[in-house]
């Protein structure tokens, strides 16, 4: 049994599944029972705590980025819920910015998304094109960007102000050694202040190096969460294994895993105090 000791951010027998047509678009209200179900996600339970840095590791189509969506608010779950100490801040490759305004437009446009006044942006904006140290590029358009220099400006503008809550979907894969160790210096720096980090990747290095715990979904299902050594040795073994096409071995360490863990079960402070009365 776990009890919530002001946790960040609390995933409940959250689930989520897909109303799609044969060829893949999702389908409207009006044809439900036509459309073809599809579970991206199984039921799943964790608490993340402040200072917490969270790896969410599995292949592509695994349901990571799902949750991440969730998490930010961006999708509703189809069962369970999530409550969150404050808005998350989402950060990935495909995030919003406008391709045809500048760097520094696109900036300033995210500050301000970011609830500061035009003076505080006006105050910060240079120091954030700095960090993204991406030199006159600054002052061209997005679309004339590579993804590496796309993603040093969406990690700076994200990260300006720090929030209590920061996901990070696969856009540290993007940027060279240098951006990669300067991106983890600053979430280093969020999690003496207390803010919680949750990074997706399908790479066991990038886990390693930036968390302390992971979480391993395979097919929508949570095999485990745990110490992020542990964890992404694991999914290392496991991947080998399938690269090998040997899926005996692939299917014993993913048994091994789900059976020897066990989903916490969430109370809530105040269902705690109503089954004391």
């Amino acid at each position: 049994m776990q009890l919530s000791n002001n946790p960040s951010v609390v995933v409940r027998n959250v689930s989520k599944t897909y109303l799609t047509t044969k060829d893949g678009s999702e389908v409207g209200l009006g044809i439900q029972r036509r459309g073809i179900r599809v579970r991206a996600l199984k039921p799943l339970s964790f608490v993340a705590h402040e200072g917490e840095a969270i790896g969410i590791i599995g292949k592509n189509g695994s349901g990571k980025s799902t949750l991440l969506n969730m998490i930010a608010g961006h999708e509703s779950p189809t069962t369970g819920e999530i409550l969150v100490s404050a808005q998350p801040a989402l950060l990935s490759v495909s995030a919003a910015l406008q391709q045809h305004l500048t760097g520094l437009d696109n900036i300033r446009l995210g500050l301000l998304a970011s609830g500061l006044s035009p003076e505080e942006v006006a105050e910060i904006e240079n120091s954030v094109a700095d960090w993204a140290d991406i030199g006159e590029a600054i002052n061209r358009p997005l679309k004339t960007y590579s993804s590496g220099m796309g993603a040093r400006l969406k990690f700076s503008i994200a990260t300006a102000v720090r929030p209590e809550i920061l996901l990070v979907d696969e856009a540290l894969a993007t940027g060279d050694t240098t951006f990669t160790s300067r991106a983890q210096e600053r979430m280093d720096g969020f999690l003496e202040g207390a803010s919680t980090v949750f990074v997706v990747s399908h790479a066991p290095a990038t886990i390693q190096e930036t968390c302390s715990r992971a979480l391993w979904i395979n097919d929508g299902d949570l095999i485990f969460d745990g110490d992020a050594d542990f964890v992404c040795g694991q999914y290392a073994k496991w991947s080998k294994a399938m690269a090998a096409n040997d899926r005996v071995t692939a299917g014993k360490v993913l048994r091994r895993l789900k059976y020897g863990y066990k989903s916490p079960t969430i109370i809530l402070d105040d269902e705690a105090a109503q089954s004391l009365d």
